[in-house]
């Protein structure tokens, strides 16, 4: 299965980096699941540069992991949006 996951970035320090990492390392785990993390990609970008990007790799994907207090963040709930639309699995990080 391919996950992409998706949370709160922008008003956090490091961009919530140390979150989507544990999520990832939690995430991979499972033998053969590949995980997209865009906390992953380089700093620099403009946002509507990163949502560019972020939603191709979603679109990529079969579920979305969704970090604590991503109902905060445009993004994420935007992500969250797409990925009911496709029918992609909903996780639920808590």
């Amino acid at each position: 299965m391919k996950i992409y996951i998706a949370g709160p970035i922008s008003d956090y320090e490091d961009y919530n980096r140390e979150a989507f990492m544990i999520a990832e390392e939690k995430l991979k785990r499972v033998p053969g699941d590949i995980v997209l993390n865009p906390a992953s990609l380089p700093t620099g970008l403009d946002e509507h540069e990163y949502m560019d990007i972020c939603l191709a790799m979603l679109r990529c994907c079969d579920a979305i992991y969704l970090l604590n207090g991503w109902r905060a963040s445009a993004g994420a709930s935007a992500e969250y949006a797409l990925a009911y639309k496709l029918g992609l699995k909903i996780i639920n990080q808590s």
